[in-house]
């Protein structure tokens, strides 16, 4: 069963966004590209290229190229309890 993304944030996760550029199977001078978005953990990125190596050997595109960022929402000091909340008119 898949964690839920509060968890995994505050395990230490962050959202990775990639960008690959891969050419076409029938047409290798035409570029196209894919976007991948996942919870995973900098800097080992193991999801990320889990995800390569899946790509490599399962799909007929090569890759040409993959850029990625990674932010994490949560940071350890950001995260508090709130127990009560008051209205105030």
């Amino acid at each position: 069963m898949e964690k839920s993304e509060t968890a995994l944030m505050l395990k230490g996760y962050g959202l990775t966004t990639a960008e690959m550029i891969y050419r076409l199977p029938d047409h290798r001078h035409v570029l196209n590209s894919f976007v991948w978005q996942d919870y995973d953990l900098a800097p080992d990125y193991p999801r990320l290229f889990d995800f390569i190596a899946y790509w490599q050997d399962a799909i007929d595109g090569p890759l040409h190229s993959v850029r990625f960022v990674h932010r994490k929402l949560i940071a350890p000091g950001e995260w508090r309890n709130v127990t009560g909340e008051f209205t105030y008119h």
